[in-house]
């Protein structure tokens, strides 16, 4: 197999006939010498994205399904995906056409220049302010904790190699972060230019929840620097608190007087305090609680069913 494409699909039937007929469409427009798979993994939708996975497996050779039991979250659906994937070549991308399929050929020409990893870099989001905001907030932190060669944007919207997806894939986790993983396993990374487009129908799922849930898995699942914040934190207010004591001892042996404290300043002191400690607690709880789920095996995605697996390969 050439290449495969990779979709994680929720709650999305209105868009699953157009996608697969746009993939289609474009690989035998763009690069019919390739042999190519389309993987769609149903993410436990609410909706009959299923159904529509189905009729696209049986109306064209190149698709397959994945029917996941529960919804396990986009990067556990991907991990699924990559699994079932064949490509000399795996293209992942989101399900609401923002992510124009006419676009994998570029990705694909650049892995063929000799990178392991190539992400699109779109010129500008069409997600709300909000959400762009957190994904640079999120970008800043890979970029901090994971090392990512400067100048090079990620999104969702990325090719890799065979090798690289062998590498994600050996990850078994119950927090898989895609992209974490495979920046830690190359620095052979590209941006390819591409415009983002709107949303074909409804509303994104990506809520606030999900998006700092997310980012949790990037700034804890590949480093500590959480709990070193916490720890400098308050090793700095224990600093403050010594300096302060000292002022005071300065001040009754000198001038025999000590400042009146208010109410005020003692709540703020109390506050400040309280709460550096429990975001050390909250750090330490977080870790504890995913090596907790890590150690009982909580399992990345439960598999209800496949379709179009062994099917041949399209070739249009």
């Amino acid at each position: 197999m050439d290449l495969s494409i990779v979709i994680p699909v929720y709650n999305s039937e209105r868009i699953v006939p157009e996608l697969v007929r746009r993939v289609a469409a474009a690989m035998g427009a763009q690069r019919p010498e390739l042999k190519y798979e389309l993987v769609l993994v149903n993410d436990g939708s609410a909706d009959r994205s299923w159904s529509m996975i189905e009729q696209a497996c049986d109306a064209y050779p190149a698709v397959r399904g994945i029917n996941l039991r529960i919804n396990s979250g986009q990067h556990n659906a991907i991990m699924a995906g990559l699994r079932a994937a064949s490509g000399a070549v795996i293209v992942v991308m989101d399900d609401d056409l923002q992510h124009a399929p006419e676009d994998i050929g570029q990705l694909h020409a650049k892995i063929g220049e000799g990178y392991d990893l190539c992400y699109a870099a779109f010129r500008r989001s069409q997600h709300a302010l909000w959400k762009t905001a957190g994904s640079a907030f999120r970008d800043l932190t890979v970029h901090a904790l994971l090392g990512v060669p400067r100048g090079i944007r990620i999104s969702s919207f990325k090719a890799m190699t065979a090798d690289i997806v062998r590498e994600i894939t050996r990850y078994e986790g119950p927090f898989p972060y895609v992209d974490g993983l495979a920046l830690m396993v190359t620095r052979s990374v590209a941006n390819v230019e591409l415009e983002h487009h709107p949303r074909l129908d409804g509303r994104g799922h990506y809520s606030l929840r999900r998006s700092v849930s997310l980012w949790a898995k990037v700034a804890m699942n590949f480093s500590v620097v959480p709990l070193r914040v916490a720890s400098w934190l308050g090793l700095g207010f224990a600093a403050l608190g010594f300096a302060f004591a000292v002022y005071l001892v300065v001040q009754q042996l000198l001038f025999q007087r000590i400042p009146v404290p208010g109410w005020a300043s003692l709540v703020i002191a109390i506050l400040i305090v309280g709460g550096v400690q429990l975001l050390a607690l909250g750090a330490i709880g977080e870790y504890l609680g995913r090596a907790y789920l890590h150690m009982t095996a909580k399992p990345q995605y439960v598999v209800k069913a496949t379709k179009g697996f062994g099917a041949p390969a399209d070739k249009p």
